[in-house]
């Protein structure tokens, strides 16, 4: 063991840590696998500067990994470990993000592709994980050395990371930080929980469930390309298949709307506009890349409200119009706010072709919304049909 690490380190032991030393001491031969690990990490709020606040505050398996928590901000943002403090961009699901391939520029297509974040700027899941706990404005610890040190003085964690990282992980700061972000990420491509393909689309590709006829014609609508434009950018396979996360992964500028009530609560100035994919410095300046941001997975979409990387939209029906009003004189209005659509936060670099698609129908429109509920998991269908019990405003 690196005895300057050791004296390097704060003695530091919370009580609460205590019974979960003497839980280790009792563990079976062998521990505890690096995704339970994962998951302890992932639920531990003394990771956060004020320990208030742990990943899974702003992931909530509960619901369906977004935070849905009651905060000033009406839910469009997260509130951090400060209570002062909001982010900028809606915290997107954890469900089926290890399917993302690392960041990339693909020679092929002449497109970035993959990552994690709005803007991709963690390469893959064990990079995301390490974002939270030092940004400030969501856990906010001061540095890595200061996450280290709580790694390191609780009992429990000491034995865990030793066990399957090996002495070598104390030598440094960094090699902790390491194996927190290889066990959080390890964590995440835990199958049953974050990525089960339990919905009721997957079921019928199974013959285990028949869907309805609404559902069905939704289900062609989305899939044609001739008449939607829905899976140039949500299909990842070239066919219907057991393990569509209905993703490309590929980064895209849709015209979306700044949200003036996000730029109030957070006072930030009227000619705030958010880079996106320019912010990631893989992209080196490119500012072709401004305003653009990663397409989202479509599973769970139902239930994981509010919508697009500033939660401007409240509901899902309000999306679907969103982007038909493109192609469709018909719909002028926000059905929100019943006020004519908003400009784009920044247009200069918007994807034009990519949104044209023949209008649709309210009907039409309401088959893919039908389609789209059955991209819901199993275990959160609760949600979806509790949402369908709230009275409309």
């Amino acid at each position: 063991m690196n005895r300057l690490l050791t004296t390097l380190f704060a003695v530091w032991l919370p009580l609460s840590t205590l019974a979960l030393e003497k839980e280790a001491r009792e563990m079976p031969k062998g521990g505890i696998d690096k995704a339970l690990l994962g998951q302890i990490l992932f639920f531990d709020n003394n990771l956060s500067f004020h320990g208030n606040q742990s990943c899974s505050s702003c992931h909530s398996p509960d619901t369906a990994f977004v935070d849905l928590r009651e905060n000033s901000a009406d839910k469009m943002v997260s509130q951090g470990d400060d209570p002062k403090l909001f982010g900028t961009r809606n915290a997107p699901t954890m469900l089926y993000a290890s399917y993302a391939p690392e960041f990339h520029y693909d020679e092929k297509i002449q497109d970035y592709v993959g990552g994690q974040f709005w803007d991709g700027r963690a390469k893959n899941v064990a990079e995301q994980a390490g974002g939270p706990p030092i940004n400030p404005v969501e856990m906010g610890m001061p540095d890595k050395l200061s996450v280290a040190k709580r790694i390191y003085n609780t009992p429990m964690y000491f034995m865990l990371l030793t066990q399957h990282y090996g002495e070598a992980t104390w030598d440094s700061v960094d090699s902790v930080y390491a194996a927190m972000e290889d066990a959080l990420a390890v964590f995440q491509k835990e199958k049953r929980l974050l990525h089960p393909f339990d919905s009721k689309y997957d079921k019928s590709l199974q013959g285990k469930y028949a869907m309805t006829a609404q559902e069905k014609r939704g289900q062609q609508l989305f899939f044609d390309n001739t008449k939607t434009n829905c899976s140039n950018c949500h299909q990842a396979q070239p066919a219907e298949h057991k393990e569509e996360t209905f993703t490309n992964y590929r980064y895209y500028n849709m015209g979306v709307p700044k949200n003036q009530r996000l730029i109030a609560h957070n006072q930030l100035s009227q000619d705030f506009i958010d880079n996106g994919l320019l912010d990631n410095p893989m992209v080196n300046g490119d500012q072709r890349q401004k305003g653009k941001f990663k397409v989202p997975t479509l599973r769970n979409i139902s239930v994981t409200a509010p919508y697009m990387h500033n939660g401007v939209f409240k509901h899902l029906r309000t999306v679907l119009e969103y982007f038909d009003h493109f192609n469709n004189p018909a719909r002028k209005l926000n059905p929100e706010t019943q006020q004519p659509w908003d400009t784009p936060e920044y247009a200069a670099t918007m994807n034009q072709d990519d949104l044209k698609a023949p209008a649709l129908s309210d009907e039409q429109l309401d088959d893919l919304e039908a389609f789209l509920k059955t991209l819901t998991d199993e275990r959160y269908e609760t949600l979806l049909r509790q949402s369908e019990k709230l009275p409309s405003k």
